[in-house]
């Protein structure tokens, strides 16, 4: 997860995360004519910055892009002529490749969709790329905006809430690059990895205690990864596996 620090959707740019020195505020300028409203000033973090541009949301498509991130050709036209022609759809999502610092593709970061139980099963990875996901404004107002207490895990905990009410529906296709490099939460991943998984755990809270025969069966699976995990590693100490 790269600094995550322009969101944007298609009428309305917010550019508040920090004070940028990496040229945005000249690139949002090129397209303002565009833009509905845009704005460059101090904010309380990411969370809030990206809160602030869904204040500002005229269209009936939201998402937010992030300004180390890339949209491929013709996504707006996929998108909307998607929706258009699937009315009950109400999110979705796609792929994305991971690129580097030069925009150089390393992997492919694959979607999955899954039922919402698996979703909160964050140990196993999380398979919503986050620069690919599309949703109607019904969905926004729905479910609100992102919890400005979360640092990391912020989309994490706001697309539980979104595939709680109404899913998420992976289209199959390519949709942005997802940039990672060493100033980026994700391209520091070996130290920022027990913060994400910590906000993940509180996130995953207020569904485990809804409901308690889902927490039994969460933690049931942790437990058994964690167990896999351990019994992997004396394996490979022991040079039985690679």
């Amino acid at each position: 997860r790269p600094p995550r620090s322009t969101p944007s959707n298609s009428s309305a740019a917010s550019d508040v995360y920090k004070r940028q020195t990496d040229g945005s505020v000249e690139i949002i300028k090129k397209y303002e004519p565009w833009l509905t409203y845009w704005v460059s000033e101090p904010d309380r973090g990411q969370s809030h910055a990206i809160n602030k541009g869904f204040s500002r949301v005229t269209g009936d498509i939201v998402a937010w892009l992030n300004s180390d991130d890339v949209y491929l050709p013709h996504v707006f036209q996929r998108i909307a002529k998607y929706l258009e022609t699937h009315s009950k759809v109400m999110a979705v999502f796609g792929d994305a490749w991971f690129v580097d610092e030069k925009g150089k593709r390393k992997a492919l970061y694959k979607g999955v969709e899954r039922p919402f139980v698996r979703r909160l099963m964050y140990w196993y990875g999380w398979e919503v790329p986050q620069p690919t996901v599309f949703l109607r404004k019904k969905v926004l107002e729905k479910v609100g905006f992102l919890d400005e207490s979360y640092e990391y895990a912020l989309d994490y905990e706001w697309f539980l809430r979104v595939s709680r009410f109404f899913g998420l529906h992976h289209l199959g296709v390519t949709l942005a690059l997802y940039r990672l490099h060493e100033k980026s939460k994700t391209g520091s991943w070996t130290e920022t990895r027990p913060k994400f998984h910590r906000e993940c755990e509180r996130a995953i809270q207020q569904y485990i205690q809804w409901y308690k025969p889902i927490g039994i069966y969460i933690r049931l699976h942790k437990s058994i990864f964690a167990l896999r995990g351990k019994i992997g590693k004396i394996l490979r100490s022991l040079g039985i596996i690679s």
